[in-house]
């Protein structure tokens, strides 16, 4: 913006005028830098400019990788920290924080190119409530699954040793935990997580700015609570990039199909308390 001293401004390149020889003070016109048509135009210009700019939707490609790269973060830094806890005990709240961190980091990294679903279940479930085109769903799903096999891949060179690629699977133990209870514990954290994703991200009347930390709490409390249970997956890339890695299939049916259900519940119960955003006035009216 053109900058336009105060009259008042005291000038550097002035005399200091003694207030006993002096009345009154005029200051020379050149002394005051007012804007000229040529820096009106420029700002104007500028302006045009940055709103342009902010107007350019990403391309599908762009949204691709932003998914991709989420999700190689979040499945890094969450199994990376599954990984570690063998050796130095973070417990499972020190995982449960490190998961809910790094998601809250990449919504705020990439959510204004992708929308940072990072998982497929939201992205079905974004979908299916008509919130996220069909048409970018393969690519999606696609980017996703092959950004946390990445990552377990990642981890598994780094830690040496493959067993330890295996405590990142997430598991159940039988009998204690039945194949119902696991669905149903995967059904209810999903839901829950999913049902805070629809209302802080997608609802016109929520806050955006804290639409990071609010989801990225919600995994972290769901880790707490479901953690020493199912492994608290939620999150079907999340489930088989370690499983893909390690070989290790066992229940992988649970982690794909009731994050998925509990998703699509959580979509549909939202959209009975949604509202109609209101529509925008046009130019001229009042």
């Amino acid at each position: 913006m053109a900058y336009t001293p105060s009259i008042t401004e005291e000038f550097s390149h002035s005399p200091k005028l003694s207030p006993l020889k002096h009345s009154s003070v005029e200051i020379s016109p050149k002394l005051i830098s007012l804007p000229t048509k040529y820096s009106i135009e420029e700002e104007a210009r500028a302006n045009h400019s940055r709103e342009f700019s902010s107007c350019i939707p990403p391309s599908s490609l762009q949204k691709t990788v932003a998914e991709l790269v989420g999700t190689f973060f979040l499945v890094f830094v969450g199994c990376g920290a599954v990984i570690i806890s063998q050796d130095h005990d973070l417990g499972v709240a020190g995982i449960a924080i490190a998961w809910g961190l790094v998601l809250t980091a990449a919504i705020y990294a990439v959510g204004h190119i992708s929308g940072a679903h990072f998982n497929p279940a939201v992205t079905l479930a974004f979908a299916t409530a008509r919130k996220f085109p069909w048409k970018l769903v393969p690519t999606y799903l696609l980017a996703q699954v092959l950004g946390a096999t990445l990552a377990s891949l990642t981890l598994r060179v780094l830690h040496h040793e493959k067993d330890k690629i295996k405590l990142a699977v997430t598991q159940y133990q039988k009998p204690q935990t039945s194949d119902l209870e696991a669905l149903t514990w995967e059904f209810i954290i999903t839901f829950f997580l999913m049902f805070n994703i629809c209302a802080v991200a997608t609802d016109h009347r929520a806050s955006k700015v804290i639409t990071g930390i609010t989801i990225g709490a919600t995994l972290a409390f769901n880790a707490i609570i479901a953690g020493p249970i199912t492994g608290a997956s939620m999150n079907p890339a999340r489930s088989l990039g370690p499983a893909v890695v390690s070989g290790v299939y066992k229940n992988l049916w649970v982690f794909i199909v009731a994050p998925i259900l509990g998703a699509l519940f959580a979509t549909l119960v939202y959209s009975i308390l949604r509202v109609p955003e209101p529509e925008k006035p046009e130019e001229g009216e009042v």
